[in-house]
């Protein structure tokens, strides 16, 4: 996450409101750790910037931490080194001082893309990760019929894949990444063989586009999501998404190799 406020939030969003229950509710899903693990091709240094709570940093490798928001900095569990107070635009290194760099759902809150990635590159010497949302594909999950200015807020924040790509330069791929029925990261596609999930408050706290959208609306669109669950409306038209193991949705890993 990149620039700070007065409060010690980091971004758009301010994590020292919405960030209390965070870790809460989103843990590291373990499958989605072991696609991002792989794609690291067993660096022994590893940068993870906009760390926040530590979500996704490999056990296995020595992590350097970055993080502005003191709010996410504080539920870093004990197992975890501390974090830096730094953002991704201005990182505090040498060039290649990493084997590699990572950034997870992050980037969206940068004030400088380019330069942030640019910075993750240089002190990078092999493959940089970035996971994120397509924003091209935000709308096309279910919740859009229900809380539309909210997906609407994601696919603005979210930044273009190919502008990611272009500012990573190198070797890059693009991977969409399956999302399981019982991801135990709740952004708010984990929920969706769960719609019930999305009427609990601190469930929808910790994906950081509700805090955009006013309190009524917020109420207003929950309350939409009730009434059809209880009616029976949402199963008729999503219901086999319960059944269903995983979904292909926004998720994706972008990997980039230097040139």
């Amino acid at each position: 996450m990149s620039s700070r406020t007065v409060d010690g939030s980091a971004g758009d969003a301010d994590y020292g409101t919405i960030g209390g229950g965070y870790a809460d509710y989103r843990r590291p899903d373990e499958r989605i750790a072991a696609l991002l693990t792989g794609a690291l091709d067993g660096a022994g240094t590893v940068l993870n910037v906009g760390a926040g709570a530590g979500s996704y940093e490999s056990v296995a490798a020595e992590v350097t931490a970055v993080e502005p928001s003191a709010s996410m900095r504080a539920q870093r569990p004990g197992r975890l080194s501390p974090a830096i107070d730094a953002v991704a635009e201005r990182l505090p290194f040498p060039d290649r001082h990493f084997d590699a760099a990572m950034t997870t759902f992050s980037v969206h809150q940068w004030s400088e893309l380019t330069a942030g990635l640019r910075e993750m590159r240089r002190v990078a010497r092999g493959p940089v990760l970035v996971l994120t949302c397509d924003p091209d594909l935000v709308r096309d999950f279910w919740l859009y019929e229900y809380a539309p200015l909210v997906l609407d807020t994601e696919a603005r924040r979210y930044p273009a894949i190919a502008d990611i790509a272009d500012a990573l330069g190198g070797d890059v791929t693009v991977q969409r990444v399956p999302i399981p029925a019982d991801c135990t990261d709740g952004f708010n596609e984990a929920y969706y063989a769960r719609p019930e999930m999305l009427l609990d408050p601190g469930a929808r706290q910790a994906c950081s586009a509700w805090s955009f959208v006013d309190a009524a609306t917020a109420e207003q669109y929950t309350e939409h999501l009730r009434r059809d669950l209880r009616s029976g409306a949402w199963d008729r038209r999503h219901g086999a998404l319960r059944g269903q193991p995983s979904l292909e949705g926004s998720l994706v890993l972008v990997r980039a190799l230097p040139a």
